[in-house]
């Protein structure tokens, strides 16, 4: 059997690839623990700048959490039956870390969302910093359609990230909407076709991963930990992430590879 979760890396970009097509790409224990570990990994490994995160197959990113595996063993009407049940259980800070909820990653993430984005599915993207998503994608948080509720971030971020009445909405009918109205709404940034989808957040994914990755970093830092706080209290974030940044080496080399007419090296340092 394919594992539940393909994880690749070149030229400092990170490929996650949810991978139970045959499943819509529902997640059950394995994909969470590997989810989890992937983006553990991804972290802690500093070749790496800049990731993107897809489902397997041309009709489903993500159609959120396996009804018959993952769900029944949260509730408890499931006991742990194999290594990736127990592992579950006993390992929280890798399933915090599977939907990024609550878990700190200040490197950047692109979602490429392909079909049906449910769920956790959803939870999943709300953790993404640039989102795309094909001319077929549907996306929403239908936890309550099935007398459950959102538990990877969707309660807590939702109304953070798009307007109140609209993020209501959709937490409390539970109904998909298109990927065209989550454009409009600002819950993903463009919509493409299918066959474009991948080259869109490959082109993405170079650009940032061609920027300074200290800078990038810090950025995102200073941006997630401002959100929410008074404008000073913000301010004062953003100053300690500009002192770290301009005291840096790849500070001295941005400037100095465009006096030089040549690209620069960053190092992260």
């Amino acid at each position: 059997m394919a594992d539940a979760l393909l994880y690749e890396k070149h030229n400092h970009i990170a490929r996650i690839t949810l991978n139970r097509p045959e499943k819509r790409n529902a997640i059950d224990p394995e994909m969470m623990v590997r989810l989890g570990e992937a983006w553990i990994d991804f972290e802690k490994d500093d070749d790496m700048r800049v990731a993107i995160v897809t489902g397997a197959g041309d009709t489903s990113f993500c159609a959120g959490a396996d009804l018959a595996r993952l769900i029944p063993l949260m509730t408890g009407a499931r006991q742990p039956e194999d290594e990736w049940d127990n592992r579950l259980r006993n390992e929280p800070e890798v399933t915090r870390a599977a939907l990024l909820r609550n878990f700190p990653l200040y490197k950047p993430v692109i979602a490429a969302i392909n079909g049906y984005c449910l769920a956790a599915g959803t939870e999943l993207v709300q953790g993404t910093d640039i989102r795309i998503a094909s001319d077929n994608a549907t996306i929403g948080l239908t936890e309550v359609k099935r007398g459950i509720v959102p538990a990877g971030g969707g309660i807590a971020r939702m109304p953070r990230q798009i307007a109140f009445a609209k993020a209501m909405e959709i937490l409390l009918v539970g109904d998909a909407i298109p990927a065209e109205e989550a454009r409009l709404i600002g819950f993903v940034n463009y919509v493409v076709p299918q066959s474009e989808l991948m080259a869109k957040a490959d082109e993405f994914a170079v650009k940032i991963a061609e920027n300074g990755p200290l800078a990038v970093r810090k950025l995102k830092e200073a941006v997630i930990k401002g959100l929410g706080l008074p404008i000073q209290d913000a301010y004062k974030i953003e100053s300690e992430a500009v002192a770290q940044v301009m005291s840096s080496e790849d500070a001295r080399e941005g400037p100095l590879a465009f006096m030089e007419g040549r690209k620069p090296k960053f190092t992260g340092k």
